[in-house]
């Protein structure tokens, strides 16, 4: 059974209404614990932070995922929010959010991409490299 993300504070790692699951903002941690950690730097090779990415984005799938009735899917995205810790030179915000589109298009199919806002910040909670939240539309199986 896939492990549920652990809250790190005060809230639930997801919501539901309707059709629609909202993820906290998750990090790349395995059980509570930060695998990842520090500002993500303009002269590192960008491959470098795609675990931490994908990490952060599988924990805001699980979440979504673990709310769904047995005859459910996360059937999309409706909306992807990639928060990077980075040093104030970096620019390849988008490049590294991609990383997560990449990753929800591998679980989901083509309507694993939706909007999706890349947003540089001076740090995140742990000194975590990257935060990532989501917005899921569920459906029916087929």
């Amino acid at each position: 059974m896939t492990r549920p993300p652990v809250p790190q504070g005060n809230y639930v790692a997801a919501k539901r209404h309707g059709d629609l699951v909202h993820t906290s903002g998750m990090t790349p941690r395995d059980n509570g614990v930060l695998m990842f950690k520090g500002a993500v730097s303009p002269g590192a090779p960008l491959e470098s932070y795609q675990a931490a990415i994908e990490l952060a984005t599988k924990n805001a799938l699980t979440a979504a995922r673990l709310l769904l009735a047995p005859h459910e899917r996360v059937a999309g995205v409706l909306s992807l929010a990639v928060y990077i810790a980075a040093e104030p030179e970096f620019t390849a915000h988008a490049r590294l959010a991609d990383f997560a589109s990449a990753y929800l298009q591998g679980e989901i199919g083509d309507d694993g991409i939706g909007c999706r806002a890349a947003i540089g910040v001076a740090s995140l909670p742990g000194n975590a490299p990257v935060e990532i939240q989501l917005v899921a539309i569920i459906a029916r199986q087929l």
